[in-house]
């Protein structure tokens, strides 16, 4: 693959880290052979980009139409104070967010991928793990791949945040809810095809909570066990973020969880999330 920036692979089962390179700069071809790139390793980080909104906007659609253009993860309000660290429903909203998950399992259609971007960060903790699911599955053992290969789970944002964290009614709440109000509850196999790549992965995560043909304890209790499995060395990766730092994740096969930190320091994210396919990534029972 012709190049021209440097590419470091992380000490993981996935994920690089890409240098030698200015995002705003970009040409059609090196947008290509970072697509390329991205199928490839599932995560690419870029260290000292410090995109604007419009930036961060524009080079994330080099990878495919967006589900949103751009949405603050910050724990700091628009006049500069931070949050209520425990009585706040935004904050609720990133405490779920330190849950393992994948984008927009909870929605019709879910997310492709997604570009992030830090603009304030705590002074110490408050990482970005990720997960590869598609490794977890290949190391599951065949008992358990043919009991998981027909089964498939319901995903629901107003499981895993309202029953779980206690957010109020949407009219008694700044946060918006999205997602919460999604009815039928989309029904995802546990195992699907990655569309591009033809390999095998996990969908799971925060949102699974029902499992056709398994009692909700069974469910819960599968769930939990692959997250286990899955979410450990090597197939894990936590950056330590800079200011500065953007990073395009494949939601398809990796799962992502924020760290805890200290709420009352800021916080200050930018997500730009990416559109998936309604041909692959459709619930089953919105096809």
């Amino acid at each position: 693959m012709k190049q021209n920036f440097t590419v470091t692979n992380l000490d993981s089962t996935f994920g690089a880290t890409v240098t030698n390179i200015k995002l705003t700069e970009i040409t059609e071809e090196t947008a290509k052979n970072l697509y390329s790139l991205w199928l490839d390793r599932s995560l690419l980080i870029f260290p000292d980009q410090h995109l604007t909104n419009q930036e961060q906007v524009k080079f994330a659609e080099n990878f495919g139409k967006l589900e949103f253009n751009l949405s603050p993860i910050s724990n700091v309000r628009t006049d500069g104070t931070v949050r209520d660290p425990n009585d706040d429903d935004i904050v609720k909203s990133l405490k779920g967010n330190m849950e393992w998950h994948h984008d927009s399992t909870y929605m019709p259609i879910q997310a492709k991928g997604a570009v992030f971007t830090a603009h304030q960060v705590p002074s110490k903790e408050g990482q970005t793990g990720w997960a590869d699911m598609t490794a977890a599955y290949e190391a599951l053992d065949e008992d358990i791949k043919n009991k998981i290969d027909n089964l498939s789970a319901y995903h629901s944002y107003e499981y895993s945040q309202r029953e779980r964290y206690g957010h109020k009614p949407q009219e008694e709440s700044e946060f918006s809810g999205y997602g919460f109000d999604v009815d039928p509850k989309p029904l995802r196999p546990l195992v699907k095809v990655h569309p591009e790549t033809g390999k095998k992965t996990l969908t799971i995560g925060r949102h699974a909570y029902k499992i056709p043909g398994l009692s909700d304890a069974e469910a819960r209790e599968l769930v939990k066990f692959l997250e286990d499995f899955s979410c450990q060395k090597p197939r894990t990766y936590h950056h330590s973020w800079s200011v500065g730092d953007a990073v395009i994740w494949d939601n398809r096969n990796l799962m992502h969880q924020a760290r805890p930190w200290d709420l009352t320091e800021p916080r200050i994210m930018y997500h730009a999330r990416l559109k998936g396919d309604p041909r692959s990534e459709s619930g089953l029972n919105y096809k």
